[in-house]
């Protein structure tokens, strides 16, 4: 890595941006539609395990994070990140998946946007500029997600537990990953377990819960969310989120 000396009087004009993928080709596109913007790509990142080597050494204005990532996954990377009182970055996740259940738990876990790798990359000089002045990178179609979710608020389930229940607190740590559609191996990983043991856990769930799949697990877990969630009383608090629309 280059030395960042200097970047205190850079800071004052120009935005220092991260960017963390796993394809050097995004990597050199975003890097090409930056530099006419004056904003300076600080540095890159191929894996999540260098993405929080690199936040950590160059200390940018905003990380523009991938999902998908060799090592560790970019909702684990964003954790970390937000968790480290060292780093004041501004986080965008970038996906080539829907924004649905992953957009909102972006957020959920600190980001301040999600955007699909779909989008005309032109504006994205626009739009990191918004993040910067304290705005949020969320698309339109996102936006309305988001305002159904708090409509409906049982569909922002995830990480939700009901009051009474015949599932453990890891076994609804495992349903959340299963809500997320995560394979056996991803659960693994993210919850630090072995293979075998998530099997287990996802065994006794569906016993428990008296269903034969997966999907039907999730499916069950959702009502008795949803059950708890409209018991007379019982107040369900959610985080809240300043959305500020930066992507038509």
């Amino acid at each position: 890595m280059s030395s960042p000396q200097g970047k205190s009087a850079d800071r004052q004009s120009r935005l220092r941006v991260l960017v963390v993928d796993d394809d050097p080709l995004v990597c050199r596109m975003i890097r090409d539609v930056l530099r006419p913007a004056d904003i300076l790509v600080v540095g890159e990142a191929h894996n999540g395990r260098d993405a929080l080597r690199a936040a950590r050494y160059y200390n940018p204005d905003i990380v523009l994070l991938d999902v998908v990532l060799p090592g560790l996954d970019g909702i684990t990377v964003l954790e970390q990140m937000v968790a480290d009182d060292q780093l004041e970055a501004k986080i965008v996740v970038l996906s080539v998946r829907g924004e649905g259940d992953l957009g909102y738990l972006a957020l959920r876990k600190g980001a301040d946007g999600y955007l699909n790798k779909e989008l005309d990359l032109t504006v994205l000089p626009r739009v990191l500029r918004d993040v910067a002045d304290g705005g949020a990178a969320v698309s339109r179609t996102l936006t309305a997600d988001l305002a159904r979710r708090l409509r409906e608020l049982p569909e922002a389930s995830v990480g939700m537990r009901p009051v009474r229940s015949v599932l453990t607190t890891r076994e609804w740590e495992v349903v959340d990953q299963l809500c997320l559609g995560r394979s056996t191996a991803e659960i693994a990983s993210t919850l630090v377990l072995s293979i075998e043991t998530v099997r287990t856990h996802v065994k006794n769930i569906m016993r428990k819960l008296k269903v034969h799949s997966r999907a039907a697990a999730v499916e069950a877990a959702e009502r008795l969310r949803v059950g708890d969630a409209l018991q007379p009383g019982r107040e369900t608090q959610l985080p809240a989120e300043d959305v500020a629309v930066s992507v038509s």
